[in-house]
C-alpha cells in the first residue's frame, strides 16, 4: 500500500512540473499582410523551444507559448527583429539592412503601404 501511495505521489509531482514548462507571452509586432504574418511565425519557430507563434494582420499582436526551459522572450524578439520586423510596445526596431530585405509590400514603416492594406 506504501508503495502504492508513493508512485501516486511521484506521478502527481512529475505531472504537475512538466505542466509548468510552457510559458505564455504577447507582443505587439509591427507588418501589414500575409506574407508579414508567414515571416514572422517563421521567424519565430526557427528559436528552439517555441511551440506556438501567431501573429494577427489586423490587430499585429503575437502571440506565444514557448518552453521556458529551452528559450526566452529576448531570444525570440531578437529572430523577429533579424526578420525586419519592429517591436512596437518596447519600441525596438529592426536594422535598416534586414528592414531593407522586406519585399516592397511589406514595407510597414511607408505610410503609403500601410494605407494600401
Amino acid at each position: 500500500m506504501k508503495k502504492l501511495l508513493l508512485v501516486t505521489l511521484v506521478l502527481i509531482t512529475t505531472v504537475t512540473f512538466a505542466q509548468d514548462k510552457n510559458a505564455k507571452a504577447t507582443m505587439e509586432v509591427d507588418g501589414v499582410c500575409l506574407m508579414c504574418k508567414s515571416r514572422i511565425e517563421k521567424a519565430c519557430f526557427k528559436t528552439k523551444g517555441v511551440k506556438s507563434a501567431i501573429w494577427d494582420v489586423k490587430t499585429h499582436e503575437l502571440k506565444l507559448i514557448y518552453d521556458e526551459r529551452k528559450t526566452n522572450v529576448e531570444t525570440i524578439q531578437k529572430s523577429v527583429l533579424e526578420a525586419g520586423h519592429d517591436i512596437k510596445k518596447l519600441k525596438i526596431k529592426a536594422t535598416d539592412e534586414a528592414y531593407a530585405k522586406l519585399h516592397d509590400c511589406c514595407k510597414y514603416r511607408d505610410i503609403e503601404v500601410r494605407e494600401a492594406h
